[in-house]
């Protein structure tokens, strides 16, 4: 079964939204500086007022472990999508034991198969583009993504939608498909948008 990421919560709204339909992951941003980032304080309640057994993923670029930490009891993975080295990755993993995902862009396949070595239990492969992290909606390179030696389950991020969703789960084989832009109106969740794509993931387990 492929797996459905709903990243960028930030409103109650929004875990209204994902308490109906319950996805299997869902992510915060939880760095500064970035259109949906949430503070700590407006955080916890959000994770709190989870229902449904979706994994609660903050996504930190760049963070400094000592913050990451401070968020760490109130979630069940972590993303790291910056430019972390080894080093920061295993100590994320050891102080957490936490389930940790790392972002990569696809840039080159050398790129994607080098964040294989890393200390992480899942990558996400996103969009390349020069000088923004993610969250631009633009889709990935899929020939890079299938020309890199991937051994590790990972998300495909980077313009996921309804229209090529079932086309990239098709292509690419992943663990999962992580959406965020393509499932808002006027740039807040949409309950229709996302019921629709995570339907659309999971048609194969309802044929199945």
């Amino acid at each position: 079964m492929t797996r459905i990421k709903i990243c960028g919560l930030r409103r109650k709204e929004d875990i209204q939204i994902i308490n109906a339909l319950s996805p299997d992951y869902i992510g915060f941003i939880l760095s500064p500086g970035f259109k949906r980032t949430v503070s700590f304080e407006e955080f916890v309640p959000l994770a709190e007022s989870i229902r449904c057994g979706a994994k609660k993923t903050g996504v930190f670029v760049n963070e400094p472990v000592c913050n990451i930490l401070k968020f760490a009891p109130y979630l069940d993975a972590i993303q790291l999508h910056g430019s972390e080295d080894s080093y920061t990755v295993l100590n994320v993993k050891e102080l957490t034991n936490l389930e940790v995902i790392k972002a990569v862009r696809a840039k080159s396949k050398e790129d994607i198969n080098a964040a294989q070595s890393l200390c992480c239990d899942k990558l996400l492969i996103d969009a390349y583009k020069e000088g923004h992290w993610g969250g631009t909606g633009q889709t990935a390179d899929w020939s890079v993504v299938k020309s890199a030696d991937i051994k590790k389950p990972f998300f495909i991020a980077g313009g996921i939608s309804a229209q090529n969703a079932e086309s990239a789960v098709n292509a690419l084989s992943p663990f999962g498909v992580d959406v965020s832009s393509s499932v808002e109106t006027d740039g807040f969740k949409d309950f229709d948008k996302v019921k629709e794509i995570i339907s659309i993931v999971r048609k194969e387990e309802k044929h199945g």
